[in-house]
């Protein structure tokens, strides 16, 4: 089910706006944490941007081990979504209290939540100014995977997969909304 995706094609894993879990680990302490506001950023080398605020257990291990993983959870995962962005990693494992599942991201060592439909292993790119100022933190994509059944060729294709494989988008309060139907519209041969 997991297949890598080519990452000059990386981004489209972010650019319909999905909620991502971050997860990170620095020696025997790990953590996740759910983050409405991730987006991509270039293509070559692939970058991202992701808003870790200061208290975050995540971004101490971030700024610790210069890793992490950007994880789509799915509707399935809805509920524990909310709860992960709920609790503070400080004083518990939350893959332990929550059971949850994860494996070391092959390239980095971070988590990889299971039950996600793709995961993106991240290094960290350091900008102290805009990490401090704006609790923004940069990435560069080093390795990427898909959940076949709804990502291949490139694109996300969610239609006539099973709903419970729909990505989640945070709108406030625990109030989440699922990724729709695609619209196609006519294009050239130069623009596939």
């Amino acid at each position: 089910m997991r297949q890598p995706v080519l990452l000059d094609r990386c981004t489209r894993l972010l650019n319909h706006g999905p909620t991502v879990l971050v997860s990170a680990q620095s020696q025997d302490r790990r953590n996740v944490m759910a983050a409405a506001w991730s987006m991509p950023l270039d293509f070559t080398p692939p970058k991202i941007a992701v808003v870790l605020d200061k208290s975050t257990h995540t971004r101490t291990l971030i700024e610790a081990e210069g890793t992490f993983v950007l994880n789509v959870p799915t509707i399935a995962l809805a509920a524990l979504t909310h709860r992960v962005g709920n609790t503070s990693g400080r004083d518990i494992d939350k893959f332990a209290e929550h059971d949850l599942a994860s494996e070391p991201g092959p390239v980095t060592g971070a988590p990889l939540v299971a039950g996600c439909v793709a995961w993106l292993e991240c290094r960290r790119l350091p900008e102290p100014h805009i990490e401090k100022t704006y609790d923004l933190f940069l990435g560069e994509v080093v390795a990427a995977w898909a959940d076949d059944r709804v990502f291949r060729d490139g694109r996300w294709h969610f239609a006539g997969a099973d709903d419970s494989l729909r990505t989640i988008h945070h709108v406030a309060g625990g109030h989440f909304l699922t990724i729709g139907d695609a619209v196609r519209y006519e294009q050239d041969d130069e623009n596939p």
